[in-house]
């Protein structure tokens, strides 16, 4: 299966305290700081476990893989998502098409904070690829649609310098009353860098809450 990209954080990391703290200002890729007041898009960032579902429209064959194909999945949340039963509205809808689809196993028992999410695990939605396709965001929520899957929330828009004053203020998750992890944001019009790589970024709320 294909492993999901790494998502870089928008600003530098101090390598003077060891890593913890962000160096702000200071971009950590060129295309940020070109693209900073451009309109971006804004997603909840989910407290916890990256998870891959794999469809093979040929075999029939749904695979639950981690964030990597060492990384090992707790017994409960592999269950939980094979309780889906995915195989059957994918036969139906995506009988031609395989396709891979990313998002986050999270809840009780998963991540240090999981349990403020609720005790049971779930799986939402972040992003679907097929072939070389990235999927734009209307299309994935069609596919979560079919599939009975929950889409990460958009919780606002705009510049790269607003979505750090988010994180800086801190805000609630649509999970409920606590503070998200903080945010994943894209162009508003998805791009690449000039060595193929999606331009994406991430920011967490804790980064600010020393």
């Amino acid at each position: 299966m294909i492993e999901y990209h790494k998502i870089q954080t928008v600003y530098k990391r101090n390598p003077d305290t060891n890593f913890k703290t962000l160096l702000i200002g200071e971009w950590a890729l060129p295309e940020f700081e070109y693209l900073a007041l451009n309109k971006w898009v804004f997603t909840e960032k989910v407290d916890g476990t990256n998870i891959r579902i794999m469809w093979n429209h040929e075999e029939k064959i749904v695979t639950i893989g981690g964030k990597s194909e060492r990384a090992q999945i707790p017994s409960f949340l592999a269950n939980r998502i094979a309780g889906l039963n995915l195989v059957i509205p994918l036969s139906e809808y995506y009988q031609d098409t395989s396709m891979c689809l990313y998002g986050e196993g999270y809840g009780g028992k998963i991540q240090k904070g999981g349990g403020t999410y609720g005790k049971d695990q779930s799986f939402v939605l972040f992003d679907v690829k097929i072939s070389e396709w990235w999927l734009q965001r209307k299309d994935s929520e069609e596919i979560a649609g079919k599939l009975g899957l929950q889409v990460v929330p958009i919780i606002g828009s705009g510049s790269l310098l607003y979505m750090v004053g988010l994180a800086q203020d801190g805000f609630k998750s649509q999970w409920g009353d606590f503070m998200a992890e903080g945010i994943v944001a894209r162009p508003a019009v998805e791009l690449k860098s000039r060595s193929g790589q999606r331009i994406i970024t991430k920011i967490k709320c804790k980064d600010f809450q020393r």
